[in-house]
């Protein structure tokens, strides 16, 4: 199986289908979680409007797109926040090919990403019901700190030295 990893347009038909997922998934969890519901077709769509991905972006941020035997599998985002510092972004992939080292692979691009932007720091925050996404990012190294935001839905911050 074949994983590449490349910069991809903020608003390119892969970008915005795999935005769509992304959000789709993550909306539909937390709602689930505190609401017992999934999210209102309504609120997807205005929602989805309403994102701007344009900060991940050149040259101070970038997306990356992640395909899998050349179909579009997942995304990363990376955005420098300050000449050392840059945030992770929007680490997902398709959930049918969770576990075949898309997310791993994602991640170390981010890094790599980061450090040609000039970060010596990579920062990312994340939701407590994600327990995959944290489970990645321990294992990759990345070490829970104390808040660095103040995101309405963060709930568990975390930082790795590049």
């Amino acid at each position: 199986m074949t994983w590449t990893v490349t910069p991809e347009p903020h608003d390119s038909p892969a970008a915005t289908a795999l935005w769509r997922a992304y959000y789709t998934e993550v909306s539909d969890r937390y709602y689930l979680l505190h609401e017992n519901r999934r999210t209102a077709p309504e609120e997807l769509e205005r929602e989805i409007t309403r994102a701007d991905w344009s900060a991940l972006t050149p040259p101070k941020g970038r997306l990356l797109l992640a395909r899998h035997e050349g179909e579009p599998a997942g995304t990363a985002g990376v955005q420098l926040l300050d000449p050392e510092t840059a945030e992770l972004k929007r680490v997902f992939v398709q959930p049918q090919l969770r576990g075949k080292g898309g997310a791993a692979l994602l991640v170390r691009s981010a890094e790599d990403t980061a450090r040609a932007l000039g970060a010596t720091r990579l920062i990312l925050d994340t939701r407590h019901d994600l327990t995959e996404a944290r489970a990645l990012y321990t294992r990759l190294g990345y070490e829970e700190t104390p808040p660095h935001n103040n995101d309405k839905y963060a709930e568990h911050w975390f930082s790795k030295n590049l």
